[in-house]
């Protein structure tokens, strides 16, 4: 039942601000209401439901200042991550690294947006394996979620996929020199870039919502629509905590 609802969230299907009925989430996923209740209340541990009162249960709806807290505390945990990951990668890894560039660069002429996302979250695991830290990764896995949930992908201009593929070449380079400081350096930037893009993004959505969206009940079968790419930004998280969106 969790992992069921932390899913649908994650990619989409239930869409920041919609309602989560805890008699329809039930219904369709023939449960009773007691697993979903303690579903809904382990993602709100996790931040990605918050329990309103009298109002029940919504997905998440993260502001601009949301984003620009769970990005900087994200640049930190990634850098030092890197900077860590610089002095104990392994070659295997760095060209596991390299083929995952690869991958993302012709996903990205293709404009397969899911598979740029879902190779990018494999390069980003890497380097928080190669870290060696189990308290850098669990912290990580606390702000690798969000881009995930907002499709940042999609919301990224050409230009910014060129910039973010440089910036994993360079960090392959920076990790194959054994620069802890320059790897530091890379990943941060790549962070900072990625919280501009979807910055710029969430303040023009909310500019242009200056009255409350109307909640709608999240239904598990359907869909909704993609966001859609605008000149604005990008990031690094997960239905699964090793995975990002950077």
């Amino acid at each position: 039942m969790y992992s069921h609802i932390r899913a649908a969230i994650l990619d989409g299907r239930f869409a920041p601000g919609s309602r989560l009925g805890e008699a329809e989430l039930a219904e369709v996923t023939q449960a009773s209401r007691t697993p979903v209740r303690e579903a809904l209340r382990q993602l709100e541990v996790e931040g990605l439901v918050e329990v309103l009162p009298h109002r029940g249960a919504r997905v998440y709806q993260f502001t601009s200042d949301d984003l620009e807290e769970i990005y900087d505390l994200r640049m930190t945990l990634e850098a030092l991550a890197a900077g860590r990951a610089a002095s104990r990668i392994t070659g295997a890894q760095l060209d596991q690294m390299a083929g995952l560039c690869d991958r993302m660069e012709a996903a990205a002429l293709d404009d397969d947006l899911e598979l740029v996302a879902t190779a990018n979250m494999e390069f980003h695991a890497i380097v928080r394996t190669a870290s060696a830290s189990t308290r850098l990764t669990s912290m990580l896995s606390a702000v690798i979620q969000l881009p995930l949930m907002m499709r940042t992908f999609h919301r990224y201009a050409p230009e910014d996929l060129h910039r973010s593929a440089g910036h994993h070449r360079e960090l392959i380079a920076a990790l194959r020199a054994r620069d802890e400081v320059w790897a530091d350096a890379v990943m941060r930037s790549h962070v900072r870039a990625a919280k501009a893009v979807l910055l710029a993004s969430v303040r023009a959505d909310e500019e242009l919502t200056m009255a409350q969206p109307a909640e709608t009940t999240a239904q598990p079968a359907e869909t909704t629509a993609q966001p859609g790419r605008t000149t604005a930004h990008h990031a690094h998280t997960t239905a699964q905590p090793a995975q990002s969106g950077v």
